[in-house]
């Protein structure tokens, strides 16, 4: 039996390690230990409950106005001085976040081998998104094992020199969850929504957050989505970020406008619901990239570059930058034009087939020679009907 850490801090860290940690801790070849960060608090904390995860150890780093570096300290500081690497076999860590990048250089001073879900993701600029593009590039050089979500993120990692045997493409995780979470809808959570259902309108779901999106831009998507909201054939929700810098800017210009719904960030069974309700998902959220396309809704991407193309090149998404008037142009264009909103919708979902987690776990059971090496992911399954 081998033992695995799994750290985790942020609610989307959560929601795509959440079918892994499952099936892991089914598997009799693995015992697990769980080490929550708490990067993200209360939105973590009610991920978990839904999940019915439970975390081992809970550090508990996150506090009001820390910086990036005070955060990564904490992680990397408790990590290491609590003993809670000692004899693993390995440590598992998600993505790109600071719980990602303090959790890696954890285990690497622990002498822990790394094995890196979601690896090989790159937009080619350090600066967008920030600093998430360059953790995972970090967490990229010490990792011992790399399971990249699409052939492309493999041929990232290939460029940069990792070994190929040290690289599996599994599809991504959130796929899996999105399944579940279909299958255990629960209420929206508020009673602004209650009649969401039932509305004849167009749903457009918007979201934002991006440290890039802050100030300027930001006011220009919010004024975006005022202009689109005096259609009276639409219906706009935004859950809205608890940053202080984002409902500074967004309440303002949204809150006395009646087919604009402002409500806080849902549960994640709930947000899955308004998922399925929605026509058009507008956002800078690298999970709304993922989640749009597998459920065949068109996805505006409120960003100048992105790391994950693929949805871009098959067209179920497109960058429409953060300017108020290209945001208000996309978004007509799919209102109006029937053509252009089924090319979006009915375009191949390139992230995943919903075996992502089964293909994890075996590329795991690979790596410590327990199991037969794991047949790729290849891009093509389409997987939204069976979700929607």
């Amino acid at each position: 039996m081998k033992t695995l850490g799994i750290v985790f801090g942020t609610r989307p860290e959560a929601v795509k390690l959440a079918p892994i940690i499952h099936t892991l801790q089914d598997d009799p070849r693995f015992r697990i230990v769980l080490i929550s960060t708490g990067q993200h608090r209360e939105m973590l904390d009610s991920t978990l409950e839904e999940f019915r995860i439970t975390p081992d150890v809970n550090l508990r780093v996150m506090q009001d106005g820390q910086t990036l570096s005070e955060v990564t300290y904490r992680i990397l500081e408790r990590l290491c001085a609590g003993g809670h690497l000692d004899d693993l076999d390995a440590l598992l860590v998600h993505g790109d976040t600071a719980t990602t990048l303090a959790g890696a250089l954890a285990g690497l001073h622990a002498q822990v081998p790394i094995v890196h879900v979601e690896a090989g993701l790159r937009s080619g600029s350090n600066e967008s998104p920030f600093p998430e593009e360059a953790n995972r590039k970090l967490v990229g050089q010490v990792a011992a094992l790399h399971l990249a979500a699409t052939p492309g993120n493999h041929a990232n990692l290939i460029r940069e020199g990792i070994r190929e045997s040290a690289i599996t493409v599994t599809g991504n995780s959130i796929v899996d969850a999105l399944a579940w979470g279909m299958r255990n809808l629960r209420s929206y959570g508020d009673p602004r929504l209650e009649d969401l259902d039932d509305d004849p309108r167009r749903v457009i779901l918007a979201t934002t957050h991006r440290r890039e999106s802050h100030g300027q831009p930001m006011q220009e998507i919010a004024e975006a989505l005022a202009d689109i909201a005096t259609r009276d054939d639409v219906r706009i929700v935004v859950p809205l970020h608890l940053n202080p810098k984002v409902r500074s800017v967004m309440l303002p210009v949204l809150s006395d406008i009646d087919n604009v719904d402002l409500v806080d960030p849902l549960p994640y069974l709930s947000f899955c619901r308004l998922l399925r309700r929605s026509d058009i998902i507008l956002s800078d959220s690298s999970g709304a990239e993922e989640e749009g396309p597998a459920l065949g809704k068109p996805t505006l991407v409120l960003r100048e570059i992105t790391e994950r193309s693929e949805s871009i090149l098959t067209g179920s998404s497109r960058l429409v930058s953060r300017s108020r008037g290209q945001i208000v142009a996309e978004v007509q264009r799919l209102l109006n034009d029937p053509v252009a909103y089924a090319e979006m919708s009915d375009a191949i979902n390139p992230y995943g087939d919903g075996r992502a987690t089964e293909r994890t776990v075996a590329a795991i059971a690979n790596y410590f020679r327990m199991g037969p090496a794991v047949t790729p992911f290849v891009p093509g399954a389409d997987v939204a009907r069976s979700l929607t």
